[in-house]
């Protein structure tokens, strides 16, 4: 079992210098701080040192558990104590720990003063049958005001993987308020869920019964058990699996006028796409190459990095897509940015 070294959170009411987001969001000047002790373990207790590092061991974090919103899925786990963070979104069932690149990240950003923020949505692990996009960038926002009032944010970069890259995009196009706070973005296996669940045999008849209790308003009743390994409704069911759903985003049958409607907001953020040429999740009909190609010019010209022989996790090329990250993370990080606010 995956294990996490924890260390408790409370609040002071020391004031401390204000970050240029957090009047705007919350409207106060006066920010509090965090005292972050270390929990007890056989290494011994007391205040966590400055030079212990992120991780502990191997599938071992060490940071601060924290809850950035009232539900209780609704919790984040952060390495590092650092004003600049970058947001890992996970893809379908995914959790803490999703990716193998996560512990050398943690790692590499710690060394350039970044923290790396992990979080659960309502969406996480088996709830994404019966979420949505919409409530992921709910929750996205609620997670940077957080950081933003608490722990005086001085800007995130999101890093989404899979079906995280669909959270990003569609945040992006909400306007919200904090999503002035996000720096860059990076899209780690950008790929179309409905063009790998269309190699399936079960779709096709799924995607008409979905669209018949949708018609029925029945969209947020569960489909059968049949259409997913986990519990999900028609709506999200015909988000994921329709032609132009919600979901479908990076499907190569999209046209350039189709990708421009779906992806050109991003061109105001600088933007990575890391895209694994052997993912496992894209058809083989697919031409990769001119896939990726097309993705990033509907993104404005966005950064693109093609991973040889990678998988969809990239857990057979870590430290490239480490490297890959890092080395976007530095050339697009908060240094000498302009205040979004001006």
């Amino acid at each position: 079992m995956n294990s996490l070294s924890t260390s408790a959170s409370s609040n002071s009411s020391v004031s401390s210098s204000t970050s240029w987001f957090s009047g705007i969001v919350r409207g106060r000047l006066d920010k509090s701080s965090s005292l972050k002790m270390a929990g007890s373990s056989s290494s011994g207790g007391g205040l966590a040192s400055n030079n212990e590092g992120p991780i502990k061991g191997k599938n071992q974090f060490r940071g601060v558990l924290f809850k950035y919103g009232p539900k209780s899925i609704q919790v984040a786990f952060k390495t590092g104590d650092y004003k600049q963070q970058v947001i890992f979104i996970g893809g379908l069932t995914d959790g803490f720990l999703a990716t193998d690149y996560l512990e050398p990240l943690a790692v590499a950003l710690d060394n350039e003063k970044w923290s790396l923020v992990q979080l659960l949505m309502s969406s996480s692990y088996s709830g994404y049958g019966t979420s949505s996009l919409e409530q992921d960038a709910m929750e996205i926002d609620q997670l940077i005001s957080y950081l933003i009032n608490k722990e005086n944010s001085e800007g995130v970069v999101l890093l989404g993987h899979s079906t995280g890259c669909q959270d990003i995009v569609h945040y992006m196009r909400t306007n919200a308020a904090c999503s002035r706070a996000v720096r860059a973005a990076i899209l780690q296996a950008p790929v179309s869920d409905r063009e790998y669940r269309a190699t399936l045999p079960e779709t096709a008849a799924m995607i008409d019964l979905a669209t018949s209790m949708i018609k029925e308003g029945l969209g947020s009743d569960l489909m059968p058990k049949e259409a997913d390994p986990s519990p999900i409704t028609a709506y999200r069911y015909n988000s994921l699996c329709a032609y132009m759903g919600d979901d479908d985003m990076f499907s190569s049958y999209l046209n350039e006028h189709q990708l421009r409607m779906r992806l050109g907001h991003m061109s105001s953020t600088p933007c990575q796409v890391i895209f694994s040429m052997d993912d496992e999740y894209v058809p083989e009909y697919v031409d990769k190459k001119a896939l990726v190609e097309r993705l990033c010019r509907a993104m404005g010209g966005a950064e693109k990095v093609e991973i040889e022989y990678g998988n969809h996790s990239l857990s057979n090329r870590v430290q490239e897509a480490v490297q890959a990250i890092i080395d976007f993370v530095k050339r697009e990080g908060p240094k000498g940015w302009d205040d979004p606010w001006s």
